[in-house]
């Protein structure tokens, strides 16, 4: 028997005692709805530090690793680009001195997010204007451009 937990498997054995395994890449893949080849990818490249592994060297995710898969995941999706993620990585693992420069990092990714935003932002501005007066088009025929 096994019961998935928030984020670890555990197994239950015919002696009622329980042993805690990590997830394995098809698992992470399923949590977080990522394909298991851009997982490999991430830690291939840096995004993601080198995942823990089995005796046999198999993906064995553990907790910290699944935090690094979300932050990952929760950036990627925010715009963040695989070069920020990789040398935001490569600061963090340099260790505490670098605190100052991931916080320029994550300064510097902020500007650009909030830059699209205001982008987005006046995108939806035209669409809505455009949509209003295709509406008022519809209901009296007649498309008008003031």
């Amino acid at each position: 028997d096994f019961e998935l937990t928030q984020s670890y498997i555990i197994i239950s054995d015919k002696k009622g005692g329980r042993k805690i395994m990590g997830l394995t890449i098809k698992e992470v893949s399923e949590k977080f709805n990522i394909p298991s080849e851009t997982l490999r990818y991430y830690e291939r490249v840096g995004v993601i530090p080198p995942v823990t592994r089995t005796a046999s060297g198999i993906r064995n995710y553990q907790e910290e690793d699944l935090a690094w898969v979300e932050n990952a995941k929760c950036f990627r999706a925010a715009g963040l680009s695989i070069e920020a993620l990789i040398e935001y990585l490569k600061l963090y693992s340099e260790g505490n001195s670098t605190f100052q420069a991931r916080l320029d990092l994550l300064n510097e990714q902020r500007a650009i997010l909030l830059a699209q935003q205001k982008q987005l932002v006046e995108t939806l501005d035209r669409l809505d204007y455009k949509i209003s007066k295709y509406e008022s088009a519809v209901k009296t025929g007649k498309l008008t451009w003031d």
